[in-house]
């Protein structure tokens, strides 16, 4: 082999090597990248129930802003124990569509809506959201198209409800005015807590269920939610993949969520 040759080698292998380096490098980047702007800006999460049905469906993929709360080590991916309350923080406001950790184990991700802050008394009588004493104002509407627990198509009461502040959404009562959770006792919302009820009131555990659910503490709030960017039926298999496309709910894309 010349000493030409050799060069010409060598040099190739330099290049290379400077290749996947560089690859790797790209790599790291965009890794790091991703966990800040996860951790910092924007979570994605998916609807995996239906218990904020109307408002949000199964098959919903929405951003999650982490921003809107401030930063609590929820905000971070497996909650490492490095910092205990928030920093940045900011209260949620009533009405709004908040991701959370369950308290009972600190790691399971639930999605409700702010019904209840510090002080306030919650009850439900007869179907009928109490705060502080006062009935809130709901509204019948159209009937809302749903399954039962049989997995048949039902047609089920729908309201528009105006919590106070202002905030209006619409809720279904699937058992109409008797399920198991629209009569309860008055809870009385503990400071730094929140209370957390799916529009789906038949067919949400919640705050109501203080077994499995309970008042959420500030520091597991882990953002709030903002815009659909996909939705997909949740009939739509995965091996079937020519179906996407009909079963993809084009109306639903890039919704902002109330």
């Amino acid at each position: 082999m010349s000493d030409k040759t050799g060069k010409y080698l060598g040099s190739s292998a330099k290049t290379e090597e400077g290749g996947l380096w560089e690859t790797v490098k790209v790599i790291v980047q965009a890794l790091l990248i991703a966990v800040v702007v996860r951790t910092v800006l924007f979570q994605p999460f998916n609807i995996p129930s239906g218990s904020l049905i109307p408002t949000l469906l199964i098959g919903d993929y929405l951003f999650v802003s982490k921003y809107s709360y401030g930063y609590s080590k929820h905000s971070i991916p497996f909650s490492p124990g490095l910092f205990s309350g928030r920093i940045f923080g900011s209260e949620p406001k009533r009405g709004e569509i908040v991701v959370f950790k369950l308290p009972k184990d600190n790691s399971t991700d639930y999605i409700k809506r702010v019904i209840g802050l510090p002080g306030d008394r919650i009850q439900v009588n007869g179907g009928v959201l109490h705060i502080n004493g006062q009935p809130v104002q709901r509204e019948r509407v159209e009937d809302y198209k749903t399954v039962d627990l049989y997995g048949r198509t039902v047609s089920v009461p729908q309201y528009k409800e105006t919590l106070p502040g202002g905030v209006s959404h619409y809720v279904i009562e699937r058992d109409g005015d008797r399920g198991y959770w629209d009569n309860t006792n008055v809870y009385t919302v503990q400071p730094g807590h929140y209370f957390m009820m799916g529009d789906n009131r038949d067919n949400s555990t919640d705050s109501r269920d203080e077994a499995s659910v309970g008042q959420v503490q500030f520091e597991n709030l882990v953002g709030r939610a903002e815009i659909i960017f996909f939705s997909i039926d949740e009939s739509a298999s995965l091996w079937r993949p020519w179906e996407w496309p009909q079963k993809i709910r084009w109306n639903r894309l890039f919704e902002r969520i109330r």
